[in-house]
């Protein structure tokens, strides 16, 4: 597999390119590596490919909170200052005045 160079960062506001979600990088996978399974559970025309980096978030739409595992390919960078308010964060990530850091106890 072509490993590349992640476009986005751990602690950036994103938003998915089709579906109507946002949320905020908290760990990055240089290729896909969840399961088989998950993987061909989504539609094949959907499908993205495994080569690319794919991003953990925590993720928020106008109903629930959750955590979403997105390929760089449906990611573009979510420009409206709007914190995310998924309950997660704070375990993980602070707020700065320019965003999201991962804490240091986080951090590897």
């Amino acid at each position: 597999m072509d490993r590349r160079q992640a476009r986005f960062q751990i602690g950036q506001v994103v938003k998915h390119r089709l579906f109507d979600f946002r949320g905020v990088i908290f760990d990055v996978d240089p290729v896909f590596a969840n399961s088989d399974e998950w993987y061909e559970a989504i539609p094949e025309h959907l499908r993205p490919s495994k080569d690319q980096p794919y991003y953990h978030l925590f993720a928020e739409n106008d109903k629930t909170h959750y955590v979403a595992y997105v390929s760089e390919g449906n990611l573009l960078v979510d420009d409206s200052d709007q914190p995310v308010s998924h309950p997660d964060i704070p375990y993980v990530l602070d707020r700065t005045d320019d965003g999201y850091a991962l804490k240091r106890k986080q951090a590897n």
